[in-house]
């Protein structure tokens, strides 16, 4: 099993022991945390006891061994976990400090690892061998990277523009010959580099200087890192987040104008953090601006005001102050006010009366449809019209149709005979309009009637 083996480290402590069986002390983490997928480095330095200092000698062979559990006694094989003695059995775990100058800085690449176990460390020089039996090593078992760090140079509660800060993630780095990659939202391909720390570990950090400003204020920060796996995929830590809160200024002051009448208003605006806490009305003149009012906005008639006359505000806060640019007010912008508001107002009558005109065409198309339909079926029944019947009954014949519209809007129909008969029928004939179909469906066919004189 491969194992991440990521330090959480306790300040190292000496214990010194005041019994007899106190032999040897180390400096080192009490406490690392292990995670599935790659290395660990322990930073250690032993001192043998003021009583057992002279049987150490660093001119003889030194080896390290690492034993485990609650027992660390030599006389129990299985419980050995690294002898230096015998390097071709313990591949994966090294001594990377020199011995000679007390230096037992551990390296372990591939590690067993199944629950928290604690870890003795034991010296043999001839005949100085003796177990730091007080000083365990605690090694917890995780599933995945701590989170990085981020941290700013600064308190984060008073944060203000135009104030330089550094901003900082790190990343515990358990191997240093193979830190973990660091992102963040600050800038891409960020530039990290690794340092060792007081207590012999080390951890890898990218650093950027920022010259805070109003566009920093709510601005997010994340950082995450990317841990290296022997032979298997690398492992991403969650991301670090940190919101920035930046104190600024009135930025963007400007003012509107809302003409009334003869009065007009003028509203100065503005944005800063915290709120403007006083805005300031001036009129400008030639000896200087004259103030003339208080508040977010001033209200003033325009027939008291000199030709021409302009106006500025000033926006106020503890970080500072911000004028806005000057606004003209006069007679003339009034009168100019006027006639936009009076064309505005024709614009709007003409587009009203096209729109008459248009729905009044619109309501009289129905009724010449139904006309040229009538104009059509005389037509028709001129050149359908039936000749004499040869037997020698009676039948109808028609000289000339016509059809007249009445101011009511009635249609008449009138049929006159060729031969001026006295006797006359009436006939009976059916228009259709060509209107909507609803209408179709709810009065029928309109019925014209005709007089027609019979031979």
């Amino acid at each position: 099993m491969f194992l991440l083996l990521t330090v959480f480290f306790l300040p190292a402590v000496l214990v010194h022991c005041a019994g007899d069986k106190a032999d040897l002390f180390i400096t080192a983490p009490r406490s690392l945390e292990a995670v599935k997928g790659s290395c660990l480095i322990i930073p250690c330095r032993f001192t043998p006891a003021p009583r057992k200092e002279r049987q150490f000698d660093n001119r003889r062979k030194i080896f390290a061994v690492w034993i485990k559990d609650d027992a660390p006694f030599q006389n129990h094989p299985e419980r050995i976990v690294f002898n230096s003695s015998d390097s071709v059995n313990y591949r994966y775990i090294s001594i990377i400090g020199d011995l000679r100058e007390r230096d037992c800085t551990t390296k372990f690449e591939r590690f067993k690892l199944e629950k928290t176990t604690k870890f003795f460390f034991r010296i043999e020089n001839e005949s100085f061998k003796a177990t730091a039996a007080l000083d365990p090593v605690e090694i917890k078992l995780t599933g995945s990277p701590p989170r990085p760090r981020l941290e700013v140079s600064a308190d984060l509660k008073d944060l203000k523009e135009k104030k330089s800060v550094t901003v900082t993630c790190s990343a515990l780095t358990p191997c240093s010959h193979s830190p973990p990659q660091l992102t963040w939202s600050l800038q891409q391909d960020a530039h990290s580099q690794t340092e060792e720390n007081t207590d012999g570990t080390f951890s890898t950090q990218i650093q950027k200087t920022l010259t805070l400003s109003d566009t920093h204020d709510g601005f997010s920060l994340s950082c995450s890192a990317v841990y290296p796996v022997a032979g298997g995929e690398p492992v991403k830590t969650p991301e670090t987040e940190l919101t920035l809160r930046v104190s600024y200024a009135p930025k963007d002051t400007t003012v509107s104008i809302s003409p009334s009448g003869s009065w007009v208003t003028l509203t100065c605006s503005s944005r800063a953090k915290p709120a403007v806490s006083s805005f300031t009305w001036f009129k400008n003149s030639d000896h200087g601006p004259i103030k003339v009012s208080e508040g977010d906005f001033y209200t003033f008639n325009v027939a008291d005001t000199t030709d021409p006359a302009s106006f500025h505000c000033v926006a106020e806060k503890g970080l500072g102050n911000q004028t806005s640019s000057r606004i003209p007010v006069n007679k003339a912008g009034q009168r100019e006010s006027l006639m936009i508001a009076v064309s505005v107002s024709i614009s709007f009558v003409f587009i009203f009366l096209l729109f008459s005109v248009w729905w009044f065409k619109k309501r009289r198309r129905p009724q010449q449809t139904q006309t040229q339909a009538a104009e059509q079926f005389s037509s028709h029944m001129a050149a359908d019209e039936p000749e004499k019947d040869v037997s020698g009954d009676e039948g109808l014949q028609y000289e000339h149709v016509s059809f007249s519209k009445r101011r009511d809007g009635a249609l008449t129909v009138s049929v006159q005979d060729s031969r001026q008969q006295e006797e006359t029928v009436y006939a009976q004939v059916k228009v259709h309009g060509q209107e909507s179909q609803s209408s179709q469906v709810a009065n029928g066919p309109e019925d014209l009637y005709a007089k027609v004189k019979r031979n």
